[in-house]
């Protein structure tokens, strides 16, 4: 007898349809009208747009931020780095919601290290500042940092301007905090923020005083309980200490404050600081100065981008790249061997 014919359900077998998505074209205009009115949705819109990889998405994204420019350079840029544990996190919340009640709208720009696997963000800042993440007057944008030295993502500086526009008029940028290339920080802030901790030990002592020398200001951080008398000693070392470095800033000596934000200490203490910084630096003109300094890091930093994104994007490259790879891992050719022919125009 001959067997039944159906599926593994009973249901008959049907061809699949393919559905093509159709992505929507991207209104400028409007996307730029909605950051303008201080629109949350649209500004994560445009942030996202920005730090898209796709080829398409680029000149919709430069043409944005064309149309905000006029709009931007009216906040205080503020970078923030430490060692981990140093309460980054903890202290960019506890500010964040002391400036937002003094009517500040505050942008923090956190930059999550990346998974080797997917790029994607590990720590989650958003659940880590879950109070100011609510604050109608705060914005917080996690982005992974893909790679990039510094822990900083490759178009933060544009995200800072999409900020600005949006009428924030305090932007944090939390770096990772390992100690790598924190120049790339300080080139894109007004100021400079270091976090550290009270008995570190002597082992952090040389990345200390490396970022000491980048620093406009010190924080000595979780100046709480027993910790008040041991924080304010350390204040005192590093007051001592700044004195015998170069200023980061010229004109400003590096300040060093203790700063509780469980206790909500020190955090005042902290906004004077850096608003007479900027007084000071507005009456020197130095304030334009690092702005100017600002945008020329960026044009350079753009440079090597583009160099690098049509290094490889030429017909026959990547393949190119991979074939030398391998004679590399077989010892049939040095690097230095390798890399002349990348860029030899005979080999190609």
């Amino acid at each position: 007898m001959e067997g039944l014919h159906s599926s593994h359900d009973g249901m008959k077998s049907v061809k699949r349809k393919k559905f093509k998505r159709n992505k929507a074209p991207i209104e400028i205009t409007e996307l730029s009208q909605g950051i303008a009115e201080g629109s949350r949705l649209s500004l994560a819109k445009g942030i996202t747009l920005l730090e898209s990889v796709a080829i398409h998405d680029k000149p919709a994204g430069q043409e944005l931020l064309r149309t905000l420019l006029p709009k931007t350079g009216n906040s205080i840029r503020i970078g923030i780095t430490g060692v981990p544990g140093a309460g980054k996190s903890t202290f960019i919340e506890a500010f964040g919601l002391m400036l937002t009640r003094a009517g500040h709208k505050v942008a923090v720009l956190a930059v999550d290290p990346s998974s080797s696997i997917t790029g994607g963000s590990i720590l989650g800042d958003k659940t880590r500042m879950e109070l100011l993440a609510r604050d109608p007057l705060a914005f917080i944008r996690p982005s992974p940092t893909a790679g990039t030295l510094g822990g900083v993502h490759r178009k933060t500086r544009e995200t800072m301007l999409l900020c600005e526009a949006a009428g924030y008029d305090v932007i944090l940028v939390e770096t990772v905090g390992v100690g790598q290339s924190e120049t790339a920080v300080r080139e894109m802030t007004d100021f400079f923020l270091l976090l550290a901790l009270t008995g570190a030990g002597d082992e952090l002592q040389g990345m200390k005083k490396g970022i000491m020398e980048l620093a406009d200001g010190i924080i000595v951080h979780k100046a709480d309980g027993e910790n008040v008398r041991l924080a304010k000693k350390t204040v005192r070392e590093y007051r001592q200490l700044a004195h015998f470095l170069q200023p980061a800033s010229p004109g400003w000596t590096t300040r060093a404050l203790p700063v509780s934000s469980i206790k909500e200490t020190g955090l005042s203490e902290t906004w004077e600081m850096i608003q007479e910084f900027r007084a000071v630096m507005e009456l020197s003109n130095y304030w334009t100065e690092r702005r100017q300094a600002q945008t020329r890091s960026w044009f350079y930093s753009m440079i090597n981008d583009h160099l690098i994104d049509s290094f490889y994007g030429e017909p026959g490259r990547k393949q190119q790249v991979s074939e030398l790879e391998g004679k590399l891992l077989s010892d049939q050719i040095t690097v230095t061997g390798a890399v002349k022919q990348l860029f030899d125009k005979q080999s190609r």
